[in-house]
């Protein structure tokens, strides 16, 4: 396997939109904002220059020509090159068909839900359900206005189906701890009096 020069999904990015087409940066910027690509990519649009100068300097992407506009500041024209093609390749390649353990700040609250009270953490997760279907409605009106091929928005359609997934999985939860069927729910409850008591 091809030793990663980048690990930044930015960059990722970058590479993928010089494979469309040669562009300069604030083009870039402005692609994949109209893209809504911010939604699975954290883009942070000031640092998006320094990610171009980082693939230029390992030979993934050239500059094609220099434009001027009136009085706007010259703006770069980068183009991919051909090792910039073969690195996109291969490490969309590894994203796509290789999973790695992801390490989410909810799964290890999940891991530690147990130093709280049933009845809070009943209150917490329906509080993030409540998020969750917020940003789903959320990206649903994205999508409606979003005029483009699935195959540019696969990705909302992923998001979609996980947050639907975790939402069903804690209105499960909850019904447990409500109802009293969650395992040691009893202990659960018994830990935390007796801490309070003591």
């Amino acid at each position: 396997m091809v030793a990663r020069k980048r690990g930044n999904p930015l960059a990722l990015a970058v590479l993928g939109l010089l494979w469309e087409r040669p562009m300069h940066p604030y083009e870039m910027a402005t692609t994949l904002r109209e893209r809504g690509k911010e939604h699975s990519i954290k883009i942070n649009y000031g640092s998006l220059y320094t990610v171009v100068q980082s693939l230029e300097k390992h030979g993934l992407i050239e500059p094609q020509e220099v434009t001027r506009e009136g009085r706007r500041p010259e703006r770069t024209v980068y183009a991919l090159t051909e090792p910039g093609e073969l690195e996109m390749q291969s490490w969309l390649s590894e994203l796509i068909g290789v999973p790695v353990k992801e390490y989410t700040s909810f799964e290890a609250a999940l891991s530690l839900m147990g130093l709280l009270p049933p009845d809070t953490v009943v209150t917490l997760l329906e509080q993030r359900r409540e998020r969750l279907t917020l940003t789903l409605h959320t990206i649903e009106s994205m999508l409606r206005k979003l005029d483009m091929s699935r195959a540019f928005l696969i990705e909302s359609e992923y998001h979609q189906v996980l947050l639907r997934a975790e939402r069903d999985w804690i209105d499960g939860l909850v019904k447990e701890i409500r109802d009293g069927t969650f395992e040691d729910l009893a202990l659960w409850r018994r830990l935390h009096e007796e801490r309070d008591r003591g």
